[in-house]
């Protein structure tokens, strides 16, 4: 089965991703990894990191000519800050010695303190390194090649802002992949353009204070197969899976399925998806998607739908969160590592990634294959007996 495993600090030289469980013969390259990934660095409200953290990979293994050979895949991210500056050579050296300058003022909101009480550790350093979103550079490049294999089944994973700070879109289309350029056109990743500006305002107010904000994604998968995920164990439920995994993103504090906390206050016959026949298309289908394309634990065939929440950063550009030096345990207020008014555009990219990789994991568990061709069989042998009786 699919699966992944991440490694590097921010700072550090490089992040590294190996990706295991692929099929052979799925095509990809360097430019549609690259193409990916600069992706999350969208969003108006974005540091000035950004700018020119440009994301150079190198595909070190399991990769031919543009095809997987069905062994694990390797991946290199450079930080190009860290070939900029020599302050990080010394700071982040895997030789043995000491750090010149330990932080011992701990950012409430962020691992810090936890980290070090966890660990033993006395310079905050050692934490955030690891903790810093910058690790989600490592699996977006994963995401890519999950998503690549998704497209082979006919399945598009997208996302979309639909709340920044208290700014909220009311609009009830939903975009398709086709609007993809669309919405990353939008400086917030916002398909309705109404709410677009609401939404920017907030972001430039928050600015002006030092302050930070945090809103809401949606994410879209069009085309998923039925039956992915399971309801005969508690950690084979697709449902569970997604909601792990878009809680695994930095800074997200809540999801939902589908209209999941809305259908909360509703009575029964108002909260569920009715099934109809369509003799046309000799399938079933769902009316609506209150559940979110999922139900007992398992994919519908209908559109899934996941939303995360996305708390502020807690890293200002006003520092004003009182915390406590860790060595002198005098009162004082939270360091200021470089940072970002709001990144929930780009965290929108991300949790595509994590759901892309939920479901790649799942087709790859119910449809096996060590070939991209029997892969692709196996899942048109399934949908074709769907529809034989």
């Amino acid at each position: 089965m699919l699966r992944y495993l991440t490694a590097g600090e921010s700072h550090g030289q490089a992040l590294v991703v190996i990706v295991e469980g692929l099929p052979a013969g799925l095509e990809i390259t360097v430019e549609e990894i690259q193409a990916e990934m600069a992706r999350r660095r969208l969003g108006y409200g974005r540091g000035p990191r950004q700018r020119f953290e440009q994301d150079e990979l190198t595909l070190l293994g399991g990769v031919r000519h543009g095809r997987t050979l069905g062994s694990p895949v390797a991946i290199e991210i450079k930080n190009s800050e860290w070939f900029r500056s020599d302050k990080w050579h010394e700071e982040m050296s895997p030789a043995p010695g000491v750090t010149k300058d330990p932080l011992t003022q701990v950012r409430p909101g962020h691992a810090d303190l936890v980290g070090m009480q966890k660990y033993g550790f006395t310079d905050a350093r050692d934490v955030l390194e690891r903790a810093s979103a910058r690790e989600t550079a490592a699996r977006v490049a994963a995401g890519a090649l999950a998503k690549k294999l998704l497209g082979e089944l006919g399945c598009q994973v997208l996302s979309h802002v639909i709340q920044m700070g208290a700014a909220r879109s009311t609009a009830t289309a939903r975009p398709t992949f086709a609007d993809l350029d669309r919405v990353d056109e939008s400086p917030v990743r916002c398909f309705d353009t109404a709410a677009e500006e609401a939404m920017i305002d907030e972001v430039k107010d928050a600015a002006k204070d030092g302050d930070s904000l945090g809103g809401i994604v949606e994410v879209l998968a069009y085309g998923v197969p039925v039956g992915l995920g399971s309801h005969v164990h508690w950690d084979r439920k697709l449902d569970a899976s997604l909601a792990q995994a878009i809680m695994s993103i930095q800074a997200v504090k809540g999801v939902e399925i589908g209209d999941g906390f809305e259908v909360a206050g509703r009575r029964g016959s108002a909260a569920h998806d009715p099934i109809v026949w369509d003799a046309e298309a000799n399938d079933y289908r769902r009316e609506s998607t209150l559940a979110g394309g999922t139900e007992g634990g398992m994919s519908t065939g209908e559109l899934l739908v996941v939303r995360a929440a996305m708390k502020p950063l807690a890293t200002l550009n006003r520092p004003t969160l009182k915390t406590v030096d860790v060595v002198t345990k005098e009162e004082t207020v939270s360091f200021k590592e470089r940072t970002d008014v709001t990144a929930v555009p780009a965290m929108g990219v991300v949790a595509e990634t994590m759901v892309a990789l939920v479901l790649a994991a799942e087709a790859q568990r119910k449809f096996g294959g060590d070939s991209v061709r029997e892969f692709v069989r196996n899942a048109q042998a399934f949908e074709a007996s769907l529809h034989s009786s």
